[in-house]
């Protein structure tokens, strides 16, 4: 039977009612500070804990419930004989529930200009003490951390005076949960303001559910979806959908892809991605001159794919992206007219995500699980490293193809490894990703160009390992390839291209993406 509570929470959302519903029970409700100020204006009565503890609340409240008058309460095991001697012996009452939510930490650390002291000082103590001695005594004792659970502890109250061990163990792995995060969030917090270089030991991070998915990559994988403690500008998380079905697993990890390609962009660009790899990248003075060169660079994948703008979407431009079958469109903002055009298609998935520009925070991490471990990395900030950026041939390349040179790096960056892009005039005209050589993935980009690879930009992820890749970029007419060098047969290359007049630069920087 639940007799005895206490009841101090930082979220106050429907406290009094369900305090007063105690009461009506016969609970004797105990509370601290604000909470037994909103308790008594309510109207429902209360005890200050500082009146069993016979110890004022002191430190500006950084002590007032680490007393073993209370957690020798909430700890004592009811059918221990020896416990229930000794509480007897020093005068110590149990207590049956435990209704405690934290400190707004995270409320504060997200707070602009908001102080390292105001953030310490948010850090509770005593909250997840008193939540974790509840959690552990689960057998006896009702821990409370969330107002969406009042409901049911009143439904099982009002039916027996008591909750269910399955309610109170379900209760108890939700405090672990919560503590956990909520350590993880402040363990984060004082790792960046450290400076330091080099990741904690153990390494502990912590993610808020967004949704449960219908699946995973297959139908018969489950999946949740999961985002970052504290908000990431510009990431997929902080999108709102305006129009069509649910995200899908897959839908998220494409858009992810999409998003993360066009951050390299400042210009008018759209990005189209298809199973995680661009397949039709273009720049132009305008939104709708960008979206015709990304379509037009492979008509066929970009069906079924996902697409990504970094300008308004107008109506001439919905009016032509309409036309196919896409998945998702993502972008800052669509006008009234776009969004009428594309929100007509009710499977369409519609995105709005005002920052989408904005780059990936330096201290924002790039995860890769493996089985049994995890890989940590910094996201790739980098394109060509200016340092390392060097002509290797007797052939320089034409000024007027700089811009599609860098172009070609920042797609193929994002491209899967082996990646090879070909580029003319800030359009890409062939994608070759994620191949087990090189060569290949460069025969598929030039097999997508075409005839149109003729005077283009070629660029690669990592260097060329022999000259096969000269050798077919020469047959199909690139005059410029790009690459980072570091192979110990690079003047293997170079050579090749002396012998056809194709200029080669090399970054000094590999991108490889696995």
């Amino acid at each position: 039977m639940i007799r005895r509570a206490i009841i101090s929470v930082s979220d106050k959302t429907g406290i009094a009612d369900f305090a007063r519903k105690l009461v009506a029970l016969n609970v004797e409700i105990l509370s601290t500070g604000g909470t037994a100020k909103l308790l008594e204006k309510e109207g429902v009565p209360c005890q200050e804990v500082s009146e069993i503890t016979g110890f004022p609340e002191c430190l500006d409240g950084r002590v007032k419930t680490l007393h073993p008058l209370l957690h020798g309460g909430i700890l004592a095991i009811r059918d221990n004989e020896a416990h229930m001697k000794r509480v007897q012996e020093l005068g110590i009452g149990l207590i049956d529930m435990i209704v405690v939510n934290l400190y707004p930490f995270k409320a504060t650390v997200m707070k602009p200009g908001v102080s390292f002291e105001e953030c310490v000082e948010n850090i509770d103590i005593g909250g997840p003490s008193m939540l974790r001695a509840a959690a552990k005594n689960h057998h006896d004792v009702t821990v409370i951390t969330d107002p969406s659970d009042y409901a049911i502890v009143l439904s099982e109250m009002e039916a027996t005076g008591d909750t269910t061990y399955e309610t109170r163990f379900r209760l108890a792995k939700r405090v672990f949960e919560h503590t956990a995060a909520y350590d993880a969030l402040i363990a984060d917090y004082f790792f960046k303001q450290s400076g330091d270089a080099s990741l904690p030991s153990p390494y502990t991070i912590t993610f808020d559910r967004v949704s449960e998915m219908r699946y995973g990559e297959n139908p018969h994988q489950k999946a949740t979806f999961f985002r970052n403690a504290l908000p990431v500008p510009g990431s997929l998380a902080e999108a709102e959908q305006i129009n069509g079905k649910e995200l899908s697993y897959n839908n998220i990890a494409d858009t992810d892809a999409t998003i993360g390609c066009l951050k390299e962009f400042s210009e008018p660009t759209v990005v189209a991605v298809k199973h995680a790899n661009p397949c039709g990248v273009g720049s132009g003075k305008t939104i709708l001159e960008a979206w015709k060169k990304a379509y037009e660079a492979d008509t066929v994948s970009v069906y079924g794919g996902i697409v990504a703008a970094n300008r308004e979407i107008d109506a001439q431009t919905a009016e032509e992206m309409s036309k196919i079958f896409l998945e998702v469109i993502v972008a800052p903002s669509f006008s009234p007219e776009a969004k009428e055009i594309l929100c007509a298609k009710k499977n369409l998935r519609v995105l709005i995500l005002p920052d989408i520009s904005a780059p990936i925070p330096s201290e924002e991490l790039n995860y890769k699980r493996v089985i049994g471990g995890l890989l940590v990395q910094e996201h790739d900030h980098s394109v060509i490293a200016a340092e390392g950026s060097r002509v290797v041939t007797k052939a320089q390349p034409d000024a007027s193809l700089m811009a599609d040179m860098e172009f070609a790096m920042k797609v193929v960056k994002h491209t899967k490894s082996n990646g090879i892009v070909v580029v003319k005039d800030l359009q890409t005209l062939g994608v070759g990703p994620g191949q087990t050589n090189r060569v290949g993935a460069a025969k598929i980009a030039l097999d997508f160009a075409g005839d149109k690879a003729k005077g283009a930009v070629m660029g690669s992820d990592a260097f060329f390992p022999f000259r096969d890749v000269v050798d077919v970029a020469h047959e199909a007419g690139i005059t410029t390839i790009v690459q980072p060098g570091g192979s110990i047969r690079d003047q293997m290359s170079i050579d090749a291209c002396d012998e056809f007049g194709i200029a080669m630069v090399f970054t000094g920087e590999r991108h490889f993406k696995h």
